[in-house]
């Protein structure tokens, strides 16, 4: 439906230039950000490389496990469906914690590691469970403690002071955090007193 959308616009888009005579400028427009996109993948991946390498040292060093030790407890209040030792409990906590590095990239596997597991637990039903629904608004809000994504594209845009947002976002991930918890549970809690008024 995405792709539907996108070449939607796309043909909306030249339409509208080939109507106005600005086809000469949309084609521009094409060729400049196609080459700037590659400059910034380039960079990106420099940043990237940097940051999983550290995320590695800080594996290998226990860091990384003993950030799950302190997100446990709370990954098993978000997620009381779970059972405890499931593989889903490690996948959602490699996640979060890629995602506080801000290794959205890196985070992205873990995620969907974690739902292929929570759907087995729904039973391979094509409707979302909570856990399913909690994980996604967890992962899309994600509290982010070093946003080295952003960072990389200061840098590229030599930015005077690229690490100056850290502060910023820490503040405005957690507020997103707390309000995608917040919202998550309270349709859920819509949800029950809505299937127990059914009844």
């Amino acid at each position: 439906m995405v792709n539907i959308i996108w070449v939607g616009l796309f043909v909306v888009g030249f339409m509208f230039a080939a109507i106005n005579g600005n086809m000469e400028q949309v084609n521009e427009a094409v060729f400049s950000g196609a080459k700037e996109a590659v400059t910034i993948c380039i960079g990106l991946i420099s940043i990237l490389t940097f940051w999983l390498g550290m995320m590695r040292i800080a594996e290998v060093a226990g860091m990384l496990r003993a950030v799950g030790r302190v997100l446990q407890p709370f990954v098993r209040k978000l997620f009381p469906d779970i059972p405890k030792d499931h593989p889903a409990i490690g996948y959602i906590i490699s996640n979060m914690s890629a995602n506080l590095f801000g290794l959205g990239n890196a985070a992205t596997p873990m995620g969907i590691k974690a739902m292929k597991e929570l759907k087995e637990l729904n039973n391979n039903k094509d409707e979302a469970s909570r856990s399913m629904i909690t994980l996604l608004a967890i992962n899309t809000a994600s509290i982010t403690l070093i946003p080295t994504t952003v960072i990389s594209l200061r840098i590229d845009y030599q930015s005077a002071a690229p690490t100056e947002i850290v502060m910023t976002t820490i503040m405005a991930t957690a507020c997103s955090t707390i309000g995608a918890i917040l919202i998550d549970r309270y349709f859920y809690y819509r949800r029950l007193r809505k299937g127990c008024g059914g009844n």
